[in-house]
């Protein structure tokens, strides 16, 4: 039991936990009800609980996502592919994307080596604050 406590208090997830000084009922809700506890912490944000529900059966039930670069002839944007089935189109405006709509078909498989090369300040401050 004793090694047991000191694994968890070793645990990055347990010392986030302890730092934000989280109620034990929403520590309860992370460890055995997840899927409530992001719908219960999306309406603490003010997010429509329903777009998590969304959100967790369109890509929680996707065996394989896929993120393909659009070409610049397009317009400035990407792809997610589920499946090698559906693909879901975003295009830049201005500072944020929009989702564009849908096409199915058969798709070829993503490179997982996409992101390799983003030299963004902005998600290199992100990182370093992990």
């Amino acid at each position: 039991m004793e090694n047991g406590l000191k694994n968890l208090k070793n645990n990055k997830n347990y010392r986030i936990i302890v730092m934000l000084k989280i109620n034990w009922f929403t520590k309860l809700l992370m460890r055995f009800a997840p899927k409530i506890f992001l719908r219960y912490a999306a309406n603490e944000q003010g997010v429509k609980s329903q777009k998590i529900d969304y959100a967790m059966k369109l890509f929680g039930e996707s065996k394989r996502i896929d993120i393909h670069p659009l070409p610049s002839r397009s317009g400035r944007g990407f792809i997610i592919t589920l499946d090698n089935r559906l693909s879901l189109f975003f295009y830049q405006d201005g500072d944020h994307f929009y989702y564009d709509g849908c096409e199915m078909g058969e798709y070829e498989k993503g490179d997982v080596t996409v992101f390799d090369n983003i030299q963004d300040k902005n998600l290199n401050k992100l990182c370093e604050k992990e």
